[in-house]
């Protein structure tokens, strides 16, 4: 259960980050960056397990970056999609 609040917290985190790092204005509140965060953050955990270093102690910087990454790679792939045209 403490992985579970603790996978959130850290998805809460990755994802404003990640509106950080993007430029200009995302069209979309806390909730769907707290969910596109905690989406970067899994995928973060997965490719960091793919590399072969997902059993280790302390602060990953690297999993932190790729996690930022995916984060805000959803992050711009959901602006684009649910974008309005403007007439």
């Amino acid at each position: 259960m403490a992985q579970v609040v603790g996978t959130i917290i850290f998805g809460a985190v990755i994802g404003v980050i990640a509106r950080l790092v993007l430029p200009g204005r995302q069209a979309y509140g806390w909730v769907v960056t707290v969910l596109l965060g905690i989406l970067g953050a899994l995928i973060g955990y997965w490719v960091w397990g793919l590399i072969g270093n997902g059993n280790t102690s302390g602060i990953d910087v690297v999993r932190w970056i790729i996690s930022i990454i995916a984060a805000a790679i959803l992050s711009f792939a959901y602006t684009a999609l649910t974008k309005q045209k403007q007439v």
